[in-house]
């Protein structure tokens, strides 16, 4: 039910409007009404100004049925105010949540869409910033399944490249034994130490170029102590994705399309699309404002440019689909505009189908991360400390019974990492600080999982079965109205924020809905109300649960009971 469009259906049927005329407004305060139609577009419909067009229209509307979408309306200067009736909404929509598990769920859609997301280097150690990455991935692949889209959850994965050598190139200098277990986080340290002698070394940069060209050429030595690193990297990334409950359909891998790639840019040169300069082949795009785009080194090496032009073509070619998103930080703005741009130029139809989801770093707050410098936050250890807060919380709440506890702790950590990942504007940086990570209150993941725990045990304690029929016109305080709207702002809401790639806006909803749930549960009693307002207060609040659980499910939260 899309309240906001029957009230447009309410007004075009007694003011003889056209639909596409009506542009309904979110009056500041809710003592304006729920909505607000300002009318100076139908001064040349009525002849008259926009005041006095507010007052035929509130003249017109003054005997309005009782069973029906508006309830009042009243003439505001050049707006008519227009009051909902909340009973009316509750009796349409609230048995549509009640006896559904997936309410707002679309249908119908036939388009394909690819999301690629993590992308984590191997040879490197995963740190927050791609926990981010991962967290927007997950919950735009769900919102856009949920709205009825055919999604292909697609990982990028950089496994050999320069930095790769310059792991290797540690390993075999520091001549240092693998640890049994979490050879990721050793392998990312090596790289680390590894960086820092090498930067700035002319020497060693030089070495670490021959030691590039030798692994794409292939090199025994190198490829075999390449494959064996690449396997642990690729085993503890499976251990992540596990603990995120995200399974890829795709995985594709920098080393399996640089040789396509190569092909596709020796053949924009030689139909003269791309150029040569100074050895490199290269796309001057400065017409266009993007500056030179570098496709292939002088000597031959494959760039990022070079495998992705051609893993784009893999996706649309081998998987059919009708749009790729590449959730990649917004440091990468300048490139990906640059790889559409040449698409577009290569002649590549499905070009315009390219969109990057951008999203600000994840900062410290002493600065920017760099994996080079080894100044990160690890994964392994965000989650250590969270699953130590999550603990201390449960204790102190005392949530569950010891045993519980363990199981518990996960979903809790896990709800603090994705909500505080996705509740922010994408474009907006995060300035990481361990005690708003760790904090149990205020706008956070725990704090909705909270609000539905709370509904299941009134339900506990109820211990009944409601009956068929419920008395809506019962639920008319002020706080109850305010529910049931929230409520029907669900599926717009999911829509809004799966179309635009607005995440932000489904975290938000869902901290509206679980303050006005806490209010209410404040505010009036539930289970020693007199038995019809007790069962109509029961019902609504199981509706409240149920969206709360679809959308943490959405975000890939756990709604703990």
């Amino acid at each position: 039910m899309n309240v906001a469009n029957e009230v447009k259906t309410f007004l075009v049927k007694h003011l003889k409007l056209n639909k596409s005329e009506l542009e309904l407004d979110i009056p500041p305060s809710e003592t304006f009404g729920d909505f607000a139609l300002p009318c100076f577009k139908f001064v040349k419909k009525t002849g008259i100004n926009p005041v006095e067009t507010a007052k035929l229209f509130a003249e017109k509307l003054s005997r309005l049925p009782e069973d029906c979408i508006v309830k009042e309306v009243k003439a505001v200067g050049p707006y008519l105010n227009i009051f909902v009736n909340k009973q009316y909404v509750a009796k349409q929509l609230l048995p549509l949540i009640f006896a559904n598990e997936d309410f707002g769920k679309g249908t119908g859609k036939k388009e394909r869409v690819m999301v690629e997301f993590f992308q984590a280097n191997t040879h490197k150690a995963v740190h927050i910033g791609h926990i981010r990455n991962m967290c927007l991935g997950i919950a735009l692949s769900n919102v856009l399944e949920f709205l009825g889209y055919r999604v292909i959850r697609a990982n990028y994965q950089g496994d050999i490249g320069p930095h790769v050598v310059k792991c290797l190139w540690g390993i075999m200098h520091f001549n240092e034994k693998p640890p049994k277990e979490n050879r990721l986080r050793w392998l990312g340290d090596i790289y680390a130490r590894a960086n820092k002698l090498i930067s700035g070394n002319e020497k060693l940069e030089a070495e670490i170029r021959e030691m590039t060209k030798k692994l794409y050429e292939g090199d025994p030595k190198l490829v075999e102590l390449w494959q064996q690193t690449r396997q642990w990297c690729l085993e503890d990334f499976e251990k992540i994705y596990k603990d995120f409950g995200v399974k890829f359909d795709v995985l594709f891998f920098e080393s399996e399309v640089e040789k396509l790639g190569k092909e596709i840019v020796l053949e924009l040169l030689q139909k003269g699309i791309a150029k040569k300069s100074e050895g490199a082949i290269i796309m001057d795009l400065k017409k266009y404002g993007l500056g030179v785009f570098l496709l292939l080194r002088s000597d031959g090496v494959p760039l990022y440019s070079t495998k992705d032009i051609a893993l784009a073509k893999i996706k649309f070619e081998r998987y059919k689909i009708d749009r790729s998103i590449y959730v990649v930080g917004s440091e990468q703005e300048l490139y990906f505009k640059q790889l559409f741009k040449t698409l577009e130029l290569m002649g590549f139809k499905q070009a315009k189908k390219c969109y990057h989801l951008s999203y600000g770093l994840v900062m410290l707050p002493e600065g920017r991360m760099s994996s080079r410098e080894g100044t990160i936050v690890l994964y392994d250890d965000l989650m250590e400390k969270l699953y130590k807060k999550a603990e201390e919380e449960i204790k102190a709440r005392k949530l569950v019974p010891e045993e519980e506890i363990p199981e518990l702790k996960k979903k809790i950590a896990f709800s603090a990492l994705k909500f505080g990942m996705t509740m922010r504007e994408n474009n907006k940086n995060i300035i990481f600080d361990w005690e708003k990570a760790l904090s149990f209150e205020g706008e956070t993941g725990p704090y909705v999982q909270y609000a539905h725990a709370r509904i299941c045990s009134i339900f506990r304690k109820f211990g009944g079965k409601l009956p068929a029929e419920i008395k809506f016109e019962l639920l008319k305080t002020r706080e109850e109205e305010k529910l049931i709207m929230e409520l029907s702002r669900f599926p717009s809401v999911v829509a809004d924020a799966g179309e635009n790639y607005k995440i932000h806006l489904l975290c938000r909803y869902l901290l509206d809905l679980a303050q006005a749930f806490n209010e209410y549960y404040h505010a009036h009693r539930i289970l020693d109300a007199e038995p019809e307002l007790r069962n109509a207060r029961l019902y609504l609040i199981e509706c409240v649960r149920k969206v709360l659980k679809t959308g943490l499910n959405l975000l890939g939260i756990d709604a703990v009971e």
